[in-house]
C-alpha cells in the first residue's frame, strides 16, 4: 500500500536542522571524469548524473552525505556491471555548503554548465535552486524532503512521494498534510497510552512540538509537554517529570546532542518507557557512541519511516545494498534511501532504449503514475496531483527497535504495518 510523503518526519529533521543553523558557505564542489560530454548523446558516451548535497553545512560534516554516499555506492556497482545499456554514468558532485546562494551556484552550474540528465538523492539545507531545475524540466528523484521543495515544483521527485498538486505554490494553499500512523502503532502495536514531548524554548522547535501534540492527541493520548531551555537546558528536571506523569513513550523536537542529554537524564532518574522515538536521520549505525552515556535509554530507541531497515539482511535487496557499500565505515538509513533513489533513476534511464537517455525521457517515466518500490527497498512511493488533500488516507510505516548486540531490529513487516489514519495539515 502506498505511503504519502511522511511530513512530520520531514517536519522533524528540518526543524532539527534549523535549531543549530548559521550562514554557510559553499566549498568547491568535486568533479569526477571530464567535463566533455553532451547530454543525451547516444552510443556509448556516458550518462551525466549531478548530486548536490551540503556536505559542509554549519550542522556538521556527516549529517547530509548519507544518501549521497549510497548513491554513489549504487552508481559504481552499475557501471561495474557495465552501466546502463554499456553507458557509464558519470557523476557530478557539488557541495553547496548549506547556503542558499551556494545551492543556487551547485544549480547553475550541474543543470546549466554541466548539462545534467537528473539530479539524483538531493540533501540540501536550503533548496534555494529549486525552483530553477523545475523551470529547466531537470528531473531531481530521490531527493530528501528537508524543506517543502518536493510538494511544491514539478520535475522534483522527493524519496517519500507527494500527493500536492506541485504547481509552484507548496501544498494545498500553502499548507501540507501528514499522517498519525506513527502514533497510531505504538498505541495500537505497544500498548503506550501517555506520551511525552520534549522541546526546546525556541520558535521552531515549539512548533513542531505543537504538531507532534496535535497528532498525539488526535490519536487519544495523554500529552505531557516539557520545554528546556534553549541555552541551558535542563534535561533532568524534565526527565524527572516525564517519569512522574508515566509516560510510555517519549517524542522531541530537539537536537542529536540534546536527545543524548536527555536519554542521559532518564537513565539518571530511572525513567522508564515503551520507546524513544526518534526519526530516520538518526537510524544509523552509530547509536552506541552517540548514546554511550544511557545504556537504558539507548536500548528503547525506536526509529520510524518509510524504506526498509538497512540491517535486514534476510531480504536480498537489503543483502545487495549492504555488499555494495562495504567499504563504508558507518551505515545508516539515508545511505540506503540514496541508493534506491540511484536505482530509481537507472530504471527510469533503461526505460528511454534507443530513444536516449534525455531529461524528458527520464521526466516521463518519473509521470507514469505508478507507485515505485525500489525492489523493496521502499515503500511503494506514490506521485500523484490531488486537487484537495486527502482527509485520511492509508499510511504504511517501516519500523526498527535498537538492540545492543543486534543493531536496529525490525518490527514486523513495513508492507503490513498499515493504518487508516486522518491527515492534518500544517504549514511549512
Amino acid at each position: 500500500m502506498s505511503r504519502p510523503a511522511p511530513a512530520v518526519e520531514s517536519a522533524a529533521l528540518a526543524v532539527l536542522l534549523l535549531l543549530g543553523t548559521a550562514c554557510g558557505s559553499r566549498l568547491p564542489e568535486s568533479d569526477f571524469e571530464n567535463r566533455s560530454t553532451p547530454t543525451g548523446q547516444g552510443g556509448t558516451a556516458p550518462i551525466r548524473v549531478g548530486i548536490i548535497t551540503s556536505a559542509t553545512s554549519p550542522i556538521g560534516g556527516s549529517t547530509f552525505t548519507g544518501p549521497r554516499d549510497g548513491a554513489k555506492a549504487y552508481f559504481d556497482r552499475l557501471n561495474s556491471r557495465g552501466g546502463i545499456d554499456g553507458r557509464r554514468v558519470e557523476l557530478r558532485l557539488c557541495d553547496d555548503g548549506g547556503s542558499g546562494v551556494g545551492n543556487n551556484e551547485c544549480v547553475h552550474k550541474l543543470v546549466d554548465e554541466d548539462q545534467v540528465v537528473a539530479l539524483v538523492a538531493t540533501t540540501a539545507l536550503d533548496y534555494a535552486g529549486a525552483s530553477r531545475v523545475s523551470h529547466a524540466r531537470v528531473p531531481d528523484i530521490g531527493g530528501q524532503p528537508i524543506g517543502p521543495a518536493y510538494d511544491t515544483y514539478p520535475h522534483l521527485y522527493g524519496i517519500y512521494g507527494s500527493l500536492a498538486p506541485r504547481d509552484g505554490e507548496v501544498g494545498w494553499g500553502g499548507k501540507l498534510y501528514g499522517g498519525t500512523e506513527v502514533y497510531r502503532y505504538f498505541k495500537r502495536e505497544q500498548g503506550a497510552r501517555t506520551a511525552a514531548v520534549v522541546s526546546y524554548n525556541q520558535s521552531a522547535s515549539a512548533a513542531y512540538a505543537r504538531l507532534v501534540t496535535q497528532g498525539l492527541k488526535a490519536e487519544g493520548y495523554k500529552v505531557v509537554t516539557e520545554q528546556v531551555d534553549f541555552a541551558l537546558p535542563n534535561f533532568r528536571a524534565a526527565a524527572a517529570d516525564l517519569k512522574e506523569q508515566g509516560a510510555d513513550l517519549v517524542f522531541d523536537a530537539i537536537d542529536t546532542h540534546g536527545n543524548a542529554q536527555l536519554c542521559k537524564a532518564m537513565d539518571d532518574v530511572g525513567a522508564k518507557v515503551i520507546a524513544k522515538v526518534t526519526n530516520v536521520q538518526n537510524w544509523t549505525s552509530t547509536v552506541p557512541t552517540d548514546y554511550k552515556d544511557s545504556p537504558r535509554c539507548r536500548n528503547v530507541l525506536w526509529a520510524t519511516g518509510a524504506s526498509r531497515n538497512y540491517e535486514d539482511t534476510s531480504d536480498a535487496a537489503v543483502r545487495e545494498f549492504r555488499d555494495g557499500t562495504k567499504g563504508l565505515k558507518e551505515h545508516s538509513q539515508w545511505q540506503l534511501e540514496g541508493w534506491a533513489a540511484a536505482m530509481w533513476f537507472s530504471d527510469a534511464a533503461k526505460s528511454c532504449g534507443r530513444a536516449g537517455v534525455t531529461r524528458a525521457c527520464v521526466d516521463g517515466f518519473m509521470n507514469h503514475g505508478e507507485p515505485y518500490a525500489a525492489g523493496g527497498l521502499l515503500i511503494p512511493v506514490p506521485y500523484e496531483r490531488l486537487a484537495e488533500p486527502p482527509k485520511s488516507r492509508r499510511a504504511c510505516l517501516s519500523v526498527a527497535r535498537w538492540q545492543d548486540g543486534r543493531g536496529w531490529v525490525s518490527q514486523g513487516n513495513m508492507n503490513t504495518n498499515c493504518f487508516d489514519v486522518p491527515q492534518l495539515s500544517y504549514r511549512p
